[in-house]
């Protein structure tokens, strides 16, 4: 391996375990702001409840499952996927056991927009060097295969149920629960052009505009290692 591809190597793996790591740290702080959760930690609070496991274990339970949801939807897990499912259980886990609770609303209120922005810049970290999906997003991309039906609507229906399901267990529904469904679209899409890495043309191939007719997919191939801000799909 050449100098460069291991630089570029070790910058993708400090972007993934980075954001993975953040992610979790927002997911616990949302958490300690009591304000609400995100669909899927309203789920993981709700089974943690009436299991009595710590809301990252449930977190990562609950993404084995998703993931052997995988198998019928013939997806393939990466490095990012298997590691999705173990570092972000931890580091919530861990941020919930230095962090405290703050007990003023005029400190949760912030808390609450800060976790949710966190998230974000988490999502841009870890999404954009292509290691793998989560296994909640490679259960809504293989569903948004097999069905036919759009990303947005299978995200909608999966979110929808998954919340439903969680607030029946007694997880948290509120504000932030709003919040962070109409913020995290939005500010995901800036971040994940923000930290996309640097397009790399096909060697031999000539260097010039791409042509108006030309579909942006085709116009320079990208290894399925890397990803480019033409790329980043649309989130909201």
């Amino acid at each position: 391996m050449s100098a460069s591809g291991g630089s570029s190597l070790a910058r993708r793996l400090v972007q993934l375990y980075g954001g993975l790591v953040l992610y979790g740290v927002s997911a616990g702080l949302q958490l300690r702001a009591g304000l609400g959760l995100a669909p899927w930690d309203v789920l993981n609070q709700g089974v943690a409840g009436r299991t009595g496991l710590s809301i990252g274990t449930a977190s990562i339970l609950i993404g084995v499952l998703v993931l052997l949801l995988w198998v019928p939807l013939r997806q393939r897990p990466g490095l990012g996927t298997v590691s999705n499912v173990l570092v972000i259980g931890l580091a919530l886990d861990a941020t919930l056991t230095v962090v405290p609770a703050p007990g003023s609303l005029w400190v949760r209120i912030p808390l609450l927009v800060f976790a949710v922005a966190l998230c974000a810049v988490a999502t841009g970290l870890y999404i954009t060097p292509r290691f793998g999906p989560g296994p909640r997003d490679g259960l809504m991309t293989g569903l948004h295969r097999r069905t036919g039906r759009s990303v947005r609507l299978v995200r909608t229906c999966i979110e929808v149920v998954v919340l439903a399901t969680g607030f029946a267990l007694g997880g948290s529904v509120g504000a932030g629960t709003v919040l962070y469904a109409v913020g995290i679209g939005p500010l995901s899409q800036f971040f994940l052009r923000a930290f996309a890495l640097p397009e790399r043309p096909e060697r031999g191939r000539a260097q010039g505009p791409e042509s108006p007719g030309e579909p942006r997919d085709t116009a320079v191939p990208v290894a399925p290692s890397t990803v480019t801000a033409r790329e980043v799909p649309d989130l909201v």
